[in-house]
């Protein structure tokens, strides 16, 4: 779950990386298959990380920074879905 997700944010994270391997795990986990139109798809995503201020917290809190950071470098075009109507000849 979380292994695999943050192996395809770091991919969508890093452009040399996005080049070079073409594909991302997003079926390797539930979680990524579930949140793939979130991170790498049409849309936009808001990520909330949670920290504290507690000194025997302070590596959980650095990792999830560390991870917030890497999640914020992922750069999505999305674009609005129109439906286009086409003419009926009566």
């Amino acid at each position: 779950g979380l292994l695999v997700l943050g192996k395809v944010i770091r991919i969508l994270s890093n452009q040399k990386l996005r080049k070079i391997s073409q594909h991302v795990p997003y079926r390797e986990s539930k979680l990524t298959r579930l949140l793939q139109d979130s991170l790498g798809g049409n849309s936009e995503t808001v990520m909330i990380a949670c920290v504290s201020a507690q000194s025997n917290d302070m590596q959980t809190t650095i990792d999830t920074l560390n991870y917030a950071s890497k999640a914020r470098n992922i750069q999505n075009l999305p674009v609005i879905n129109v439906q286009r109507e086409i003419p009926v000849k009566v």
